[in-house]
């Protein structure tokens, strides 16, 4: 099992740009299961590393950053993006429309 996992964040539904998707995340992997407070009904977990995001400019910078500290990581490549260019009028076009 891995330690943690680096990757670089994918845009959301709520972003119209790419502002948070430049750099890469080592974030650490939960280890155990989540416990819900009887009381309040709260969801919390004694490991304080879940709550932990590195933000790397390079994903060998997280690579050896990992290495360094003795974790075990897995790295998850960004798919590539795919761009399809069409004319503003496409937009209107019923051809164009469910492709």
């Amino acid at each position: 099992m891995f330690e943690c996992r680096i990757y670089k964040p994918t845009k959301t539904a709520m972003q119209a740009g790419r502002a948070n998707t430049k750099k890469w995340v080592l974030e650490f992997e939960p280890n155990e299961a989540n416990q819900i407070d009887p009381l309040m009904g709260w969801v919390g977990c004694n490991n304080t590393n879940t709550q932990v995001k590195l933000y790397f400019n390079t994903k060998e910078e997280a690579i050896n950053f990992a290495n360094k500290k003795g974790l075990s990581h897995q790295v998850y490549n960004p798919k590539k993006r795919v761009i399809k260019s069409k004319s503003y009028s496409a937009n209107f076009d019923y051809r164009f429309r469910f492709q």
